[in-house]
């Protein structure tokens, strides 16, 4: 089986879903709404120190962009990584990773801003306006890591599998120089983190009935580089045993075991198989776009030869 492209296809403003272009207008009426009454971003926005009682912007600040290159950035890969992302997972569960990703990462900011001001006494870690989607932008750049990890970036040369990583790199790096970027940089660490959990861990599978995808090269050692993995990976088994009562990992990689025998579907033969699934489902969607770009650029065509 080929593997699919990432590009959109030969159309480029269409095929985005009813979904997406829904949260995207809700991104835009949300930067409209906090421009317009500046005052509102008190009650919208992540401000630790109005958390509480104000719980709900811990849901509400991941759909706030405060600034016009903010909400362009988030409109844009929501609409052109969703529409591969979506048909894959389906709407349910694409609402749903957008929803726990969000909110994780709102409580993960959240306790790093109460820890940083109880260690430095700094009260602007407290009062500082937090909000924006690039956690989940961030999250969707793991989920393509996932389905298509081999697949090869149009004129990058690069392997999809390293999008989350080289973002997470240059964000940092940006921040050094761009001090203004620091502000994004703990939403976007913990929207890649708190997405690969999600995935690793939580989603559910319908067609084996089970969660998280436990093969080896979505393993958390796989954002890194080969020389360093033998050294993430036994830091990383904590975690696997404390997130899923994961046994010690055999030489061939069983995956999730109960009483010491492998659960059906979980050995990396099958999580191969889910990524071939999901691959499929990304080819069969292009190839519907580019023959409805055909079909559209042929209409012109025969209206022409009619009226001559």
């Amino acid at each position: 089986m080929s593997t699919p492209s990432l590009s959109v296809g030969t159309n480029l403003v269409s095929g985005f879903t009813r979904l997406c272009k829904g949260l995207a207008v809700v991104l835009v009426a949300g930067h409209i709404v906090v421009q317009l009454f500046p005052s509102a971003i008190s009650y919208v926005a992540l401000i630790p120190a109005r958390t509480i009682p104000f719980a709900w912007n811990l849901i509400t600040a991941g759909y706030i962009e405060q600034s016009i290159y903010g909400v362009v950035v988030s409109t844009i890969g929501l609409l052109f990584i969703g529409k591969l992302l979506e048909p894959v997972w389906g709407s349910k569960e694409f609402l749903k990773f957008i929803f726990v990703v969000n909110f994780l990462t709102s409580v993960l900011i959240f306790i790093t801003a109460i820890a940083l001001y109880y260690i430095t006494r700094q009260e602007n870690y407290l009062y500082m306006p937090l909000s924006g989607f690039h956690g989940v932008i961030s999250g969707f750049l793991v989920g393509i890591k996932q389905i298509v990890p081999d697949q090869e970036l149009p004129l990058l040369k690069l392997k999809a599998k390293w999008l989350p990583s080289i973002t997470l790199l240059l964000s940092i790096a940006i921040s050094f120089w761009a001090l203004e970027s620091a502000r994004y940089l703990p939403t976007i660490i913990f929207g890649t983190y708190t997405s690969w959990i999600y995935l690793r861990y939580w989603q559910r599978k319908p067609e084996t009935k089970l969660k998280g995808d436990p093969s080896d090269d979505f393993a958390f050692s796989s954002f890194f580089p080969d020389f360093l993995r033998p050294v993430i990976d036994p830091i990383a088994s904590i975690f696997d045993r404390i997130l899923c009562r994961r046994s010690d990992a055999s030489d061939d990689g069983q995956g999730y075991t109960l009483g010491g025998v492998p659960l059906p579907g979980s050995d990396p033969i099958e999580a191969s198989r889910r990524r071939e699934r999901g691959a499929r489902a990304l080819e069969e969607r292009l190839a519907a776009e580019r023959l409805a770009a055909a079909h559209n650029a042929e209409e012109p065509q025969s209206d022409a030869s009619e009226n001559v």
